[in-house]
């Protein structure tokens, strides 16, 4: 009897151990929105497509965003430069890596496609602000 109270008393713990772990990115998983830095390990490494871990830092300062829109049909996920418009590093980037420049784009900005029907990467700046935005939005409702 001892030993079987000792045996359930241990599975509770165990249990209790592994949901306190896992809760952080049952959260993530869930999260309609994140904003986080490079210094914020668990966010970084959950959210950040390799695009985006692998872009030039072109500017000392820089953040990032995750978006989750019209349910699990769009993830944006962005990071913005501040105090620059440069973004020629990052265009000799997305050439080294595959991606074309579109003759076309929906918004007031760059976009890029690389082989991913789903994804396109759009490179801008904000009117008004020096910061260069570059966000990957991949569509899951585009079946090319």
């Amino acid at each position: 009897m001892h030993k079987k109270l000792k045996m359930k008393g241990l599975a509770v713990v165990l249990v209790g151990g592994v949901l306190i772990y896992a809760m952080p990115y049952i959260k993530m998983e869930f999260a309609g929105s994140a904003t986080y830095t490079e210094q914020n390990a668990r966010e970084y490494l959950f959210y950040t497509p390799e695009i985006l871990k692998k872009m030039p830092r072109i500017s000392g300062r820089y953040e990032f965003d995750f978006a989750n829109i019209t349910g699990p049909a769009k993830h944006v996920h962005v990071v913005k430069f501040y105090g620059t418009s440069d973004v020629s590093k990052i265009d000799l980037y997305l050439e080294s890596i595959g991606y074309k420049k579109q003759k076309e784009c929906d918004i007031d900005a760059s976009c890029w496609r690389g082989s991913d029907p789903q994804e396109t990467v759009y490179v801008g700046m904000l009117n008004g602000e020096k910061m260069v935005l570059v966000q990957v939005v991949t569509d899951f409702s585009n079946t090319q």
